[in-house]
């Protein structure tokens, strides 16, 4: 997200342009083949849009239910890049089972209406779309082309958002391995390239191979791996206390 995001640069190249277009739409299949949104955050009386819009406000607004979200729209717009929820989500049907996914073309979180399915699942989403978002911000991420780019993002958001929490994982029988944590950050970064890239596993898992180490140590702007809660809560008591300390060096 730019800091002024309703303000557009020069646009892609033609090749570029077209990428993105067939990226986009083969999973969010209500993209326009410009980009953008085919209905905004508040046009739309579908059960399914005004139960996820509802479920969006509720995740922004509740911020000490939600500390992992709170934490990441606080640096964001630190960052110069605020976040504006009728501007930057958009509620849609989406092909196959993926739950969101980050629109770098637009600059826009993309809420699967028809695929998430309770509060909890829209905490977990949104807190790892905004994890992209905050990427996208801070560093030039070449997510059309580079899947080595793409493959960091998603190690982090996997790693950052939860998605791996210990409850989660036993949710899903996924438990008592020697290093679990990793395992299961990148086995869901390699499942979320697949989800939206057309290349083969085996590229998937090379990129990640790749960027793992670097990427997995990369904590920003939590400072550590937010386990649950209770570690996003120290994060963002933490991440408040920045500018005051180094105020004083």
């Amino acid at each position: 997200m730019a800091g002024a995001p309703d303000e557009q640069g020069p646009g892609p190249a033609a090749g570029e342009q077209l990428q993105q277009q067939h990226v986009g739409c083969q999973v969010f299949s209500e993209r326009l083949a410009q980009g953008k949104p085919q209905q905004g955050f508040l046009s739309s009386f579908f059960t399914n849009n005004q139960k996820c819009q509802l479920m969006l406000l509720q995740t922004l607004e509740t911020s000490r239910s939600h500390p992992y979200v709170k934490l990441l729209l606080d640096a964001m717009k630190h960052s110069g890049c605020t976040v504006n929820k009728e501007r930057h989500f958009s509620c849609e049907d989406c092909n196959g089972n993926v739950s969101g996914g980050f629109d770098a073309s637009v600059s826009q979180i993309v809420l699967c209406q028809n695929n998430i399915c309770n509060q909890a699942h829209m905490n977990r989403v949104v807190t790892h779309e905004l994890i992209h978002a905050f990427d996208h911000c801070r560093a030039h991420v070449d997510w059309f082309t580079n899947v080595r780019h793409l493959a960091c993002s998603e190690v982090r958001a996997a790693n950052l958002s939860g998605d791996c929490s210990l409850l989660n994982e036993i949710f899903r029988l996924h438990f008592g391995l020697k290093q679990h944590h990793q395992t299961c950050v990148r086995d869901r970064a390699i499942r979320s390239i697949l989800a939206v890239r057309n290349i083969s596993k085996e590229v998937a898992q090379k990129a990640v191979d790749e960027v793992f180490e670097s990427c997995f140590n990369d904590h920003e702007p939590f400072g550590r791996i937010p386990h649950n809660k209770t570690y996003a809560r120290y994060a963002h008591r933490d991440f408040q206390n920045r500018d005051r300390y180094y105020s004083n060096i």
